[in-house]
């Protein structure tokens, strides 16, 4: 018994112990991100456009570019996340580490759907000073089924045109329409 406490006990140190050496390697790199912040050795992003504009192009037309940063501070770029506005634009394949003077890149695939302008951010999560870096991408899209159409060329009935329908107002009909 004494001896299944113990192997008990042990298992449930280590597993502790494992969790504090991942959490203080977390904090070793925000530490060492802001001591480098604050002696002036820090790595700087710098894009060679902030805004990819894909012009016009037909509705669900997927198009793709590649976003090129350098890193122009002292201290090594690290990338750990790239993130965009919604799901139908996709940023992959991203350079996680830059040396000083040295060139990273990442790809945003746009499945190219909407209705007029459209505008989506990329947001990248870095060590520079700011912590995360935003770049765009535009199109203007055309063919869409927005909300641009008239209700007329859509095939609907506007507001006005719509039959008026009755809702019960007694007690335990709530929700039912009466037609």
């Amino acid at each position: 018994m004494m001896l299944g406490v113990s192997a008990l006990c042990m298992v449930a140190f280590m597993s502790c112990k494992e969790d504090a050496t991942a959490k203080i390697k977390s904090e070793n790199v925000a530490e060492a991100a802001q001591r480098d912040a604050n002696s002036g050795s820090s790595a700087v992003i710098e894009f060679e456009e902030i805004e990819h504009d894909f012009g016009t192009i037909q509705h669900g037309t997927p198009v793709e570019t590649v976003f090129r940063y350098t890193n122009t501070g002292t201290s090594p770029l690290v990338v750990s996340n790239i993130q965009s506005t919604c799901g139908c634009t996709v940023p992959s394949d991203w350079t996680k580490q830059v040396a000083p003077g040295e060139t990273g890149e990442f790809n945003v695939k746009f499945d190219g759907k909407g209705n007029g302008m459209v505008t989506k951010s990329i947001t990248m999560s870095t060590n520079t000073e700011k912590g995360a870096e935003t770049v765009r991408i535009k199109a203007m899209i055309e063919g869409g089924d927005g909300l641009m159409q008239p209700a007329a060329q859509s095939g609907t009935q506007s507001i006005m045109q719509q039959p008026v329908r009755k809702s019960s107002t007694q007690p335990g009909h709530e929700g039912h329409n009466h037609d």
